[in-house]
């Protein structure tokens, strides 16, 4: 199914100055902050929900990547990040957001939530984020590459039932912070869009199998 385009949504970042005087005001600009939103369906799903209720943990983020700031890795492997731009929250909670919203759009269970604890529903989501990062290589543009480790559990006795990789890779259109950051939507929705789908297929046999 052709899934519609989906664009980085951009949020003004309000900038708080005392009212007590000029000393504690700021000339620096704040930061630009971004948030990733899952595209909407081409169609509308047809066919009756999956009988599964699922939550999404939150993720598991690499070291250096546990943060609101968007990174950028350098040929030389030197890890660092945009200046004035940030994730609308830290990477780990920007990703289960992100996670929970394509479970809603393109999936067809019966329930699909963020919860911290996984007891609420009888199966759970776990997303470990091993890259979400623009990579420059001896191209002028970065190529941003995604991927996530995933597991789905039953909550009745912590099994695992299955697990997956699901990796992604999008060139920027150009060497700006606006492309760069479509392509970090393009990627990461690519990524979620494959969890969601090897999600959808396996609960579909535990449904069958009952």
């Amino acid at each position: 199914m052709k899934r519609a385009t989906q664009r980085a949504l951009l949020l003004p970042a309000i900038s708080l100055v005392a009212c007590t005087g000029s000393l504690f005001q700021s000339k620096a600009a704040p930061p630009i902050i971004y948030m990733l939103a899952a595209a909407a369906p081409a169609a509308a799903a047809g066919g009756s929900a999956i009988p599964v209720d699922l939550t999404v943990l939150k993720p598991r983020v690499r070291p250096g990547l546990e943060t609101d700031r968007i990174a950028v890795l350098y040929p030389d492997r030197r890890l660092d990040y945009f200046a004035d731009a940030r994730w609308s929250g830290p990477l780990g909670e920007v990703v289960q957001d992100l996670a929970v919203q394509e479970f809603h759009s393109h999936a067809s269970l019966r329930t699909v939530s963020g919860d911290a604890s996984m007891f609420g529903s009888a199966y759970w989501l776990e997303i470990e984020v091993t890259d979400f990062q623009a990579e420059y290589t001896a191209a002028a543009s970065p190529t941003v590459r995604v991927q996530f480790l995933a597991r789905i559990g039953s909550s009745a006795d912590r099994h695992i039932i299955g697990q997956f990789a699901a990796t992604a890779r999008q060139p920027a259109a150009e060497n700006r912070l606006n492309a760069i950051v479509d392509a970090y939507a393009h990627a990461a929705d690519a990524a979620m869009s494959q969890i969601v789908a090897y999600a959808a297929d396996t609960f579909t046999k535990i449904s069958e199998a009952r």
